[in-house]
């Protein structure tokens, strides 16, 4: 049975403490978009937790707001898109009250709806390939700059609650070597035995 995807996370969810709010609420919950009329969603099967104020990692580190990343500065329930390696957009949902600049970067989904258009964005059928990764699953699902500071609780891009339990871990995050002391922090938080995880890069590589 599909999931009800009209449905959305409560704006007052995405007010609280990151890492609660990453494990109770996101991981599992359905990431949809609907762009150019086509209807996308996945379950979130991956996702990393950055925190303004004190890590290292963290494109707001010791809160500092630029033109980049003024979205993450925003009241919690938007969207940060940034672009990378001249290649890629990320995900990210902003979390907590405005000023505080911390976020959930998402990193794999479960194709659930849509999963023609995703292919044909994608240019691949295989499912296993389709949105295991952040870049990836932001060209599924049609995610661009464009979208960046959006409202998740929209028409066009939105969070519908997760409707099943599971088990999850925690594990450090995936291509922060530079983050120092926080490179071992497990602020990366995964549904367990699922195959719609992003794939470690090869050493050298980034994803």
């Amino acid at each position: 049975m599909e999931p009800d995807f009209s449905r959305r996370l409560s704006p007052a969810v995405y007010r609280g403490d990151a890492f609660e709010l990453a494990q109770n609420y996101l991981l599992g919950a359905y990431l949809c978009s609907e762009i150019d009329g086509e209807l996308t969603a996945g379950m979130i099967t991956e996702l990393e937790v950055y925190i303004g104020a004190e890590d290292k990692a963290c494109h707001a580190y010791l809160n500092r707001k630029t033109p980049r990343n003024a979205a993450m500065f925003e009241t919690g329930g938007c969207a940060y898109v940034f672009f990378v390696y001249g290649m890629y957009n990320q995900f990210n949902v902003v979390l907590n009250e405005a000023g505080t600049a911390n976020a959930a970067l998402i990193r794999g989904l479960e194709p659930v709806a849509g999963i023609e258009t995703m292919q044909d964005r994608r240019g691949t059928d295989r499912l296993d390939n389709l949105t295991t990764g952040p870049g990836k699953l932001c060209q599924a699902l049609g995610i661009g700059r464009e979208q960046n500071g959006v409202d998740l609780g929209g028409d066009l891009l939105w969070l519908s609650p997760r409707d099943r339990d599971f088990a999850w871990a925690a594990t450090p995050r995936i291509g922060i070597d530079y983050a120092e002391e926080y490179v071992e922090k497990p602020w990366r938080f995964v549904i367990k035995g699922s195959p719609f995880v992003s794939k470690m890069p090869k050493k050298g590589k980034k994803e």
